[in-house]
């Protein structure tokens, strides 16, 4: 028995140091792999460059080695950032060695805003001569097809499926599920525009809700179509009439009506691109992806003497540090403070992909700009969102620049306090006794409902926050308060909108603002800097190890849907009087 017990104890000590062993060689082996994937490449001639939009685009390209990890098929597929397609696209128009760039779709989308950022950039591309063909081998949703009306052809495959069929908005309400499960929550807040809180309270959209919801839909989908009908040459009355009949879903009459060039299979694909690249016969035309163009050698303005820093901002404003889709308010505070005193760059450009979130943490990022923009020009570039907490940060700003298909405004500020006696006492069983010294010591306790003098101290904390917001864009935008006031309410806008309203200054993407930004500086010959600033390769790779691979599996499994638990996670991480979009905003 003291035999058997001394062989197993060593079998299992053996075990564990083999995998502990086994860790380490697979982290070098990682590491390795990765330290070879960031060295240069070389671009052989006649190459197509490759843009894929039904990958999930970041604001700002990810090298975190498991950013790109598929659990499922044990692959690393990098997904290039906005920052990356864009410096691409402007780099392949210089590059002898890139004959043109080959658009495949997908089903993921990525915003409107951002769509718009990378059909401006194509058209752009094109302004060189090169070739930029579309082709759709399984679907071709709106946004996706949006972009590929900047190519010179749009090619799908004759088992795709395509969707044209106009913009739609849909709020989710919460009421009576809540009221069936003993919740009710406690809503304050400033801004009769202010939907966040209808899905708690109501059962259907209010008036004012439905009106704004109505009128930015539909200023992006006006935008979209005059678009659309001067790449296509389809007059934007016959392409609501094609929406209407939601004809694209017969892929054949979309080729008839125009939408779309030709139905091919991919060898005939193939045979397209090797003659535009004059490929030799039996060989594949070279294809490279955007990430891997990204790594080459060519870089624009390498040896420049100034310097202009693009801080990238997505996702929902919070207290705490820096995680992918979290703006933390604290990281982002200490990230600015340090380039204000080291005083190194010439200008800023803030690049905001934001429904807003935490109001204190919104306040210290508009501090930390402000102080900023006291010393060197700051400007503004909007994605697919910059509204709410994220249009606070943006007012301190020189110039504002966003797409016309950009939301933002949403200037108002609510609270959401959650009572569930009923659920813990009738439904659970669950009971609760307190011992407090003062009348009010238990506020916020699940356990029971504000009274009325903690309702009225409460609103004074919302409009007090209110205030403080509608003093802020009036300062910086230069505008009277009651003006602001008016134009706020919690009143969503799209970009152009937005323009006529002058909550920005100019339509247009990251690349106008980085130019703005020079010529406010008055410098021609610049570097960009990017931040957040990456970590070292190890720090990326144990962090993603602590909790990315489960987010990917259920995004591998999900697809689309996957949001849905993302937004119950953000859900469950709001804290604080909340400075915010009305609710999670897709349009499709």
């Amino acid at each position: 028995m003291k035999s058997f017990l001394k062989y197993t104890l060593a079998t299992i000590t053996g075990l564990i140091l083999t995998g502990i062993l086994f860790f380490f060689i697979s982290l070098a082996s990682f590491s390795l792999m990765i330290a070879s994937a960031e060295k240069p490449v070389s671009i052989k001639p006649n190459s197509i460059l490759v843009l894929n939009t039904g990958l999930t685009i970041p604001e700002k390209g990810l090298s975190d080695p498991w950013s790109s990890f598929d659990p499922v098929s044990f692959t690393f597929k990098p997904a290039p950032g906005i920052n990356d397609i864009l410096s691409n696209l402007r780099k392949a128009s210089n590059d002898e060695n890139i004959k043109g760039v080959l658009i495949k779709t997908g089903p993921m989308t990525n915003g409107w805003g951002k769509a718009e950022e990378i059909r401006n950039a194509l058209l752009r591309f094109k302004e060189s001569g090169k070739f930029v063909i579309s082709y759709t081998d399984y679907i071709l949703t709106q946004e996706s097809y949006y972009i590929a009306t900047a190519a010179d052809k749009i090619y799908i495959n004759p088992n795709a499926v395509m969707e044209f069929k106009g913009l739609a908005s849909e709020v989710v309400f919460y009421k009576n599920a809540l009221e069936k499960l003993g919740v009710n929550v406690q809503v304050i807040r400033h801004g009769k525009y202010k939907g966040a809180v209808e899905s708690f309270m109501l059962n259907s959209l209010s008036k004012e809700n439905r009106e704004q919801i109505s009128e930015y839909i539909t200023g992006i989908w006006s935008h979209v179509l005059t678009a659309i009908s001067e790449s296509r040459n389809i007059s934007e009355e016959n392409l609501n009439d094609l929406a209407d009949k939601l004809v694209a879903f017969d892929v054949e009459r979309a080729v008839e009506e125009g939408l779309a060039d030709k139905l091919i299979y991919k060898d005939q694909l193939l045979d397209e691109l090797k003659t535009l690249t004059e490929t030799e016969e039996g060989k594949k035309p070279e294809q490279l992806s955007m990430t891997k163009y990204a790594k080459s050698s060519t870089k624009i303005n390498a040896d420049a003497d100034s310097e202009i820093a693009v801080i990238y901002a997505e996702g929902t404003i919070n207290m705490g540090t820096n995680t992918t889709g979290m703006i933390g308010g604290e990281g982002y505070v200490s990230m600015l403070r340090k380039i204000r005193e080291k005083e190194d760059y010439d200008a800023v450009v803030l690049r905001i992909n934001s429904p807003g979130g935490n109001a204190m943490a919104s306040d210290n990022m508009w501090r930390e700009l402000k102080l900023l923009a006291d010393e060197i020009p700051v400007v503004v570039s909007m994605s697919n969102f910059a509204a709410s907490g994220g249009y606070y940060i943006s007012v301190p700003a020189a110039k504002i620049f966003a797409q016309a298909t950009t939301l933002t405004g949403s200037i108002g500020v609510f609270g959401l306090f959650p009572e569930a006696s009923k659920l813990m006492e009738d439904k659970l069983g669950v009971t609760s006794d307190v011992v407090k010294t003062n009348e009010n010591s238990d506020v916020l306790s699940v356990f029971r409902g504000m009274n009325d003098q903690e309702m009225v101290i409460y609103q004074q904390s919302i409009d007090n926050t209110y205030e403080e917001f509608v003093s802020r864009v009036s300062d910086g935008r230069g505008m009277e308060k009651s003006r602001v006031d008016e134009m706020g309410q919690g009143h969503v806008y799209c970009g152009s909108d937005a323009l006529g309203l002058e909550l920005i200054d100019e339509i247009g993407g990251l690349r106008d603002a980085i130019e703005e930004a020079a010529k406010l500086a008055s410098v021609e010959n610049y570097r960009i800097r990017e931040y957040p600033k990456e970590e070292d390769t190890y720090t990326k790779l144990m962090k993603s190890l602590s909790g990315d691979i489960k987010s990917r599996i259920i995004n591998k499994e999900l697809g689309n849907l996957s949001r849905h638990i993302e937004n119950i996670n953000e859900l469950r991480s709001l804290s604080g009087v909340q400075a915010r979009l009305p609710y999670f905003i897709e349009i499709r």
